[in-house]
């Protein structure tokens, strides 16, 4: 439970808090709060967040169903052990739920998230994943039953009746597991294994956040909404590096243990209040971190080399303490600070009148907002492989930021798409998109390049150690432009041929600009505005305009999603056999044609995540003053240090450090035996130390000697990398692919400037 203190010690009263600190404010909502906050269940209640009561029984009925099932699997492995008739009898296992559906936040046809908790002698590989999934495996009632064994949390997951499970085991140090059982105890710890403190702490922390909150209701309300925020927003998924639902649930706790008298629309405008000032890497915690009596190890970045490395912790609150935000990257952290940036701006511009809720869910423009992605492709032979397969990968995929950031000493950045995308013209295959782009406000060199080459191999290697591999679960990683993403990820399978309707951003470009430059940027927007959606002369004037808006001041000031304007979808045909070359002119290719000169760059600083100098986390974001709104009923001077406080934290000393988090210490070994092999890695342009790295796009490497070019180098655009020659072996006990020469694309950071004058 939270230390309690003192509160409203003018008026001398004694009152509880929750908490680690005092709260912000006491201070009970006005009218506006009030006629804000129906507004915003009524928005929540159109965007179809809440069940009908007929789905709401089903969930319970399946419920009810998977805890007989498991009843009488443990009866089962029972009585195969020898045990006695008695001991059969009595044997017992129990199921409970936690995250969203026991937070009372799920909305229609969410995953129910489940933990069965088993007694001493059933075990979790040979039992839970073994017996129990041959049992769901032949009711038809189940369908699309996968496992991950090897996951920091192993899960199964599957569906029963249509219902979406992810079904977690705790096997605890009991013979029979009591009806009554209470997980909250800390003694339910004791001589368990790892996979099992850590299962049990998905139910332990939730039903501690609901006691750590001061209105159930309002905690409810507030997590719906930024849950969907952070989904409109793109920013909701803990496996991509952003948050999941545990960690929305926490960070909005937070904010109801400061303001515990608010309602909804005012905690969800001090949530991005709070949290834009927020100092990371200090931790958000409910309640003080206690050592307890097990001798489990609890988060403490003065005592844990690993906890040093998490550079967003967000604690959980129940023993053993843990950072739910481990898998944060500098990268996923810039996206999310700036997001948080976006949304206090907006709930500014809401208290003014100048907006509205449809303003702050506007979905984030994930496709127009870089000029650069990698495309990362899966495939296999059958569903279930694939979606075996696909779990797998995608759980590696935040390795693979982490990879690309060490290896460019955190110069590119890469921005992951949570989301899949399939071509309906294939089948079996998924594809993953991440976004890349230079470092914000870091001027550019002349000819700078980033090398990924190396970093994407060694995420290729991981992802091939696989235990579960099977012939045909292939994956391919390549560089494609902005113009030429495949037409499958937009909406109904048709690439927009015009620029976006208006969004916020292009909202707050275009008051800046009649704000900062007067009549004459007033024409540049005109020119935008009249943008044909076949006519190049229109679209090159448009772009043009665009270019002459990114140098000037301030543009500098707006978010990444305001700063471009989506180019002509033409594909750009390069032959696979030629040798290809960027530099300021063009690109040749052996069908001389030309494309424009890929850009990564940007001058402006935007809200951003620079490590400084001492090893620490400073996040730097600029308020937009045209949107500087005077809150003196609730937010003043003494507001601002109050939070300014609580942003620091207890953990202020606490400092990222500059090394390589542990995750990526097993690659030391593969990438020496690179380059023990190679020789000569200097040449062949693979030293991550090189000063001259390039951003070389990525190569489109085969997980198996048998996948051609087919799928993936359809799409004209797409750009190939030529692979480091090497022998090492991709996958246990398979041989390794033979390296094909494929051509360097590599993607030059000049000025923009420059890039403006060549981009047409």
């Amino acid at each position: 439970m939270g230390s309690p203190g003192l509160s409203n010690r003018s008026s001398g009263q004694q009152q509880r808090w929750l908490g680690i600190t005092e709260p912000i404010s006491l201070s009970g909502p006005t009218e506006y709060d009030v006629a804000k906050t129906r507004e915003l269940e009524k928005y929540l209640q159109d965007a179809g967040l809440y069940e009908n009561q007929e789905e709401a029984i089903c969930r319970e009925e399946v419920l009810g169903r998977l805890d007989q099932i498991v009843k009488i699997w443990v009866k089962t492995i029972s009585h195969a052990k020898g045990f006695n008739e008695q001991m059969v009898q009595e044997a017992n296992a129990k199921i409970f739920t936690f995250g969203s559906y026991r937070l009372g936040v799920h909305g229609p046809g969410a995953d129910i998230d489940v933990l069965c908790v088993g007694p001493r002698h059933a075990t979790r590989d040979e039992d839970f994943f073994g017996e129990l999934h041959k049992m769901l495996s032949e009711m038809p009632e189940v369908t699309e039953l996968h496992s991950v064994p090897d996951a920091h949390v192993p899960v199964m997951g599957f569906k029963f009746n249509g219902v979406s499970l992810d079904l977690l085991y705790a096997k605890l140090s009991l013979w029979v597991i009591p009806e009554d059982l209470d997980l909250s105890q800390e003694a339910i710890l004791q001589n368990t294994d790892e996979q099992t403190v850590r299962s049990l702490n998905g139910c332990r922390v939730t039903d501690q956040i609901l006691r750590l909150v001061p209105n159930i209701q309002n905690f409810r309300t507030t997590l719906r909404c930024m849950k969907l925020w952070a989904k409109r927003r793109g920013v909701y998924s803990n496996v991509a590096g952003f948050l999941g639902g545990i960690n929305w649930a926490l960070l909005v706790a937070r904010i109801c243990q400061l303001y515990p008298n608010a309602l909804p629309s005012m905690l969800v405008s001090r949530f991005f209040r709070v949290y834009t000032q927020w100092h990371w890497p200090n931790p958000v915690m409910l309640c003080a971190i206690e050592e307890g009596s097990l001798g489990l190890q609890v988060w403490n970045p003065r005592r844990n080399p690993k906890d040093k490395y998490h550079i967003m912790p967000i604690i959980t609150p129940a023993y053993p303490c843990m950072n739910s935000s481990y898998n944060v990257s500098l990268s996923t952290l810039r996206i999310m600070t700036e997001e948080f940036q976006r949304g206090h701006e907006i709930c500014e511009a809401m208290e003014a009148n100048s907006a509205d809720w449809d303003t702050l869910f506007e979905p984030y423009p994930f496709f127009e907002a870089h000029k650069n992605y990698l495309w990362i492709d899966i495939s296999a032979e059958n569903a279930d492989d694939l979606r075996n397969w696909k779990g797998w990968v995608k759980s590696r995929m935040r390795q693979l930021i982490l990879k690309i950031e060490r290896d460019t000493f955190g110069m590119l950045q890469c921005h992951p798409h949570p989301d899949d995308f399939s071509d309906k013209s294939r089948h079996l295959h998924c594809s993953y998109f991440m976004g890349l782009q230079r470092k914000q406000g870091v001027a550019a060199t002349e000819g700078e390049q980033f090398d990924i080459r190396l970093a994407v191999d060694e995420f290729k290697h991981t992802v091939g150690m696989y235990n579960q591999w099977k012939p045909g679960m292939d994956i391919s990683v390549s560089h494609v432009k902005r113009r030429n993403i495949p037409a499958f990820v937009f909406p109904g399978g048709v690439r927009p041929n015009r620029p976006s309707k208006v969004t916020w951003e292009s909202k707050r470009s275009s008051e800046l600009r009649m704000s900062g430059h007067g009549q004459a940027e007033k024409s540049q927007e005109g020119k935008v505005a009249a943008l044909g959606a076949n006519n190049d002369r229109k679209r090159k004037r448009a772009e043009d305009s665009t270019d002459d808006l990114r140098n000037s001041k301030v543009f500098s000031s707006l978010p990444p999603s305001s700063r471009e304007v989506h180019e002509d979808g033409n594909p750009v045909s390069i032959a696979s056999s030629c040798s290809v070359k960027c530099d300021d002119t063009e690109v040749n290719s052996m069908s001389e044609q030309k494309s424009e000169k890929p850009d990564l760059n940007s001058s402006g600083e935007y809200p951003s995540v620079d490590r400084e100098t001492n090893g620490s986390e400073k996040c730097n974001s600029q308020i937009n003053p045209l949107l500087t709104a005077t809150d003196t009923s609730s937010f003043n001077e003494a507001g601002k240090l109050d939070i300014e406080k609580i942003a620091c934290g207890p953990y202020d000393a606490h400092q990222v450090l500059s090394g390589e988090p542990a995750e990526l210490e097993d690659d030391l070994q593969y990438r020496n035996q690179i380059k023990d092999f190679g020789g000569n890695l200097k040449n062949s342009n693979l030293d991550s130390s090189n000063s001259e790295s390039v951003v070389a796009a990525e190569s489109v490497f085969s997980q198996k000697e048998n996948i051609s070019s087919t799928h993936i180098y359809s799409n004209g655009g797409l750009e190939e990398l030529e692979p480091a020659e090497l022998t090492a072996t991709l996958l246990s006990g398979n041989p390794a692919p033979v390296p094909q020469r494929k051509p360097l694309i590599r993607l030059n950071f000049t000025s923009l400037g420059k890039a403006a004058d060549k981009s047409s």
